[in-house]
């Protein structure tokens, strides 16, 4: 296959999936992963897509974001292994915050603590929590169609009746400089008053989220713990992200974890 093949079908996988993993392209054009990592550079040097962790992104505009059909797809072994690492760290009893996100409602099969009570903004949270028997409580507020989370000033007034003693949320990027970030403003609102109503605050993201940023920033690097699956391809970041022990990371090996 030419150069010029290979790079088209690879441009044609981003367009239809807008992610992709190093095998998946390999799968699709039939190349070695030396091969499509040298196509890969060579792409992004022309503009045309993105280099991530482990693959490449379709280059989409700061307030673009992926609908929940889309994300329930993408990455869902290391959203598994990360939704059960964040259940390790509920305690009988807590009051928690589960944020709308695939990879937060990946806890949920994993929460077999007692007397836990959740609160979300998330209809895909809700309706699994329902089906598993979890004690629920929903914010109010506008729903977006694509994501399925409540947000605006109905969710933000909902959420400063409670306070939690953990908070679990989701992100679209994870930046070494601009921190944890979303497409929507009004979401990042949310997040943040979620995070500052908790006493700890973890957020949950794979390695297609490093070295993102979205629109809208809702919290430092340092307010929060990374929870996320151990993945050779982000060594080199996870190393950057700790250089400061104030920036707490655990894996689903507790590689990174600080004491």
């Amino acid at each position: 296959m030419l150069t010029f093949e290979r790079h088209e079908l690879i441009l044609n996988y981003l367009e239809a999936h807008n992610v992709a993993k190093l095998h998946e392209l390999v799968e699709v054009t039939g190349a070695s992963e030396s091969t499509i990592r040298r196509d890969l550079t060579i792409l992004e040097d022309e503009k045309k897509l993105k280099r991530i962790h482990g693959g490449a992104s379709r280059i989409q505009s700061k307030r673009d974001e992926p609908t929940f059909v889309e994300k329930e797809t993408r990455f869902t072994k290391e959203k598994d292994s990360i939704g059960k690492k964040a259940a390790t760290f509920i305690q009988p009893g807590d009051c928690i915050y589960v944020d709308a996100g695939t990879t937060t409602q990946a806890m949920l099969p994993y929460i077999d603590q007692t007397d836990v009570t959740i609160v979300t903004n998330s209809l895909n949270v809700i309706q699994q929590g329902i089906e598993l028997g979890l004690t629920l409580y929903v914010i109010g507020g506008y729903v977006k169609s694509g994501t399925h989370a409540f947000i605006g000033k109905g969710a933000a007034d909902s959420l400063r009746a409670y306070r939690f003693d953990k908070a679990f949320m989701g992100t679209n990027g994870v930046d070494l400089e601009f921190g944890y970030s979303t497409p929507d403003p009004e979401e990042a609102q949310v997040k943040k008053l979620a995070m500052d109503q908790a006493n700890e605050a973890y957020v949950l993201a794979d390695a297609s989220k490093f070295g993102e940023s979205a629109f809208a920033k809702f919290a430092g690097l340092k307010e929060a713990t990374l929870v996320t699956a151990k993945d050779t391809e982000s060594d080199e970041f996870l190393r950057q992200l700790t250089k400061s022990d104030q920036v707490e990371v655990v894996t689903d090996d507790d590689l990174y974890g600080h004491a």
